[in-house]
């Protein structure tokens, strides 16, 4: 079972917008294609079957531009993002989209990617984006391979006849604790060996791999998150809970515990790392309450004009529930404008969290620390989705995203309170029974329609269902079998009805019919 980060794989990756499957996940096969291509890259070809939802929504969502970035060496955040296409052919990149039926085509977010480089490298992949920014690298130049970005891997060719394998291996084992692990494929007299490592090879070892006869070639990328040193303390909310009871410890105690063990560092540097991103989410809030954000692709922003009102009376209740549901709706309005944002668990959902989380901040006296804690909380149910099922839309409808989200936003308003473990995960529970089902049919194939009230609602609704179980209610399915029922309805949720935009209010005429306000404003 994978070992799940709540950094890599939850709370995160802090992109730009809109879409952590189809925009920061590109990025991230991007720059791993970049680092295994070993050489500046003049063309590019992606090729997407039109089966999956890459075919349908890779322009829409900014994958175009994902890819272009990663493969160019930028940084997700960088300023020039919305500019990646152009500049791209500006310093001689040439980069091809095509939508064809392809022969390994097993998930929705599958990509076929052939380069060449400026000095004559070529390299052909396949890739797929499976959920929340996570991605695997299946194959690389016809060798099967899984490369998922959490380690520095080394891949290396070589002729069998040479008996240069055993040099090989001993080279690569030179420093043993910083070896997770050591794969050997054979095929005919070729051998191919795949290291993954804590830390990089030394440029020496790494040059007498390189001068040892038989071998072919060596392809290498270093990692896109954190390196996982250690092992997890928990894979489901039964273990997660046990532990908490056994050490005295919260919910977002016992994720703060987990994550330190899993990367190998201090408990304050977790912290740290969850204050960071929780800073990314307040400041874009901040920018999306503000008057100056431009128009999104279907929407105008409303964030700050419904925060207003509330301030000023002019609404039937408003109130605490109101100004996390428009604080949520903020940072939808920045993920829309390809602004910068922490994906929680994705980017669809990316505004349920900080709509809770500044809340209670803000609002209700938490410190930093405490927030942060409240953050690894919502972090834990998470993981339990990670492990159990997936953040993939794709595969599993909304529920997996902005459901999510407000499961774990429930459980983050129980730490608040002082809750328990099981009550956090009871919250939780109940969130996700009250959204399942949720069907993914974004207008016109962007994540803003529903996608942005959805999460308002989800971030107003986690306080409900904190209060429901703090107030004494007794949920009497737990979260494990509550998320596997979840994750067994997305499987029944026919294609039309998981980000394709073919179905739900995604054909609706009124939204087929809604203008393009940038097209309009160009």
């Amino acid at each position: 079972m994978k070992a799940i980060s709540l950094f890599n794989d939850v709370l995160g990756p802090v992109m730009r917008g809109p879409s952590s499957s189809h925009t920061a996940a590109p990025f991230a096969i991007g720059t791993m294609a970049r680092g295994l291509l070993g050489d500046e890259p003049i063309a590019a070809a992606f090729t997407f079957d039109p089966g999956g939802s890459f075919g349908q929504v890779y322009h829409q969502q900014g994958s175009d531009l994902g890819f272009a970035a990663g493969l160019m060496g930028w940084s997700i955040t960088d300023e020039r993002f919305s500019q990646a296409l152009e500049l791209a052919a500006g310093q001689g990149l040439a980069i091809r989209f095509a939508v064809e039926p392809l022969a390994r085509a097993d998930h929705p977010n599958s990509v076929d990617i052939r380069l060449a480089g400026r000095r004559g490298a070529r390299l052909h992949l396949i890739a797929k984006s499976i959920g929340g920014g996570a991605v695997i690298v299946d194959e690389v130049d016809g060798w099967p391979v899984h490369l998922t970005g959490d380690a520095h891997d080394l891949l290396i060719a070589l002729d069998g006849t040479t008996g240069a394998e055993a040099t090989l291996t001993g080279l690569l084992n030179r420093d043993p604790e910083e070896m997770e692990a050591l794969h050997r494929q054979s095929s005919g007299d070729r051998v191919h060996l795949h290291a993954r490592r804590r830390s990089p090879l030394s440029p020496e070892v790494l040059a007498k791999l390189e001068d040892t006869p038989g071998v072919l070639r060596i392809w290498s990328t270093p990692p896109v998150s954190f390196v996982k040193r250690g092992e997890p303390l928990f894979a489901g909310a039964t273990e997660m809970i046990a532990l908490a009871e056994e050490q005295g410890l919260s919910l977002g105690g016992a994720a703060l515990a987990y994550e330190a063990a899993l990367l190998g560092l201090p408990e304050a540097d977790i912290l740290s790392e969850a204050i960071g991103r929780f800073e990314v989410m307040r400041a874009a809030v901040e920018r999306g309450l503000g008057p100056s954000l431009p128009p999104m692709q279907l929407l105008r922003p409303s964030a700050g004009q419904i925060y207003r009102a509330d301030a000023e009376g002019r609404l039937a209740a408003g109130g605490l529930h109101t100004r996390a549901a428009a604080r949520a709706m903020a940072v939808m309005h920045v993920n829309g404008v390809s602004g910068v944002v922490c994906a929680a668990p994705t980017a669809g959902s990316a505004g349920t969290l900080p709509g809770v989380l500044v809340t209670l901040f803000e609002e209700c006296g938490l410190s930093r620390e405490a927030t942060a804690r409240a953050l690894l909380a919502a972090s834990a149910v998470g993981l339990v989705l990670a492990v159990r099922a997936t953040f993939a839309a794709e595969v599993a409808g909304c529920q997996v995203e902005i459901g999510a989200a407000g499961a774990m936003a429930a459980a983050a308003v129980v730490e608040a309170a002082g809750g328990t473990a099981q009550q956090a995960c009871d919250a939780a529970a109940i969130a996700f029974q009250n959204t399942m089902g949720s069907v993914c049919d974004l207008v016109q194939g962007i994540v803003e329609i529903p996608c942005h009230t959805r999460n308002a609602v989800a971030a107003s609704s986690a306080f409900v269902c904190a209060d429901l179980i703090l107030g004494g209610y007794a949920n009497p399915i737990p979260l494990d079998e509550t998320i596997d029922a979840v994750y067994a309805v997305g499987k029944m949720l026919p294609r039309e009805l998981k980000v394709t935009a073919l179905g739900g209010l995604a054909l609706a005429p009124s939204a087929l019919a809604l203008p393009n306000l940038r097209a309009v404003q160009d």
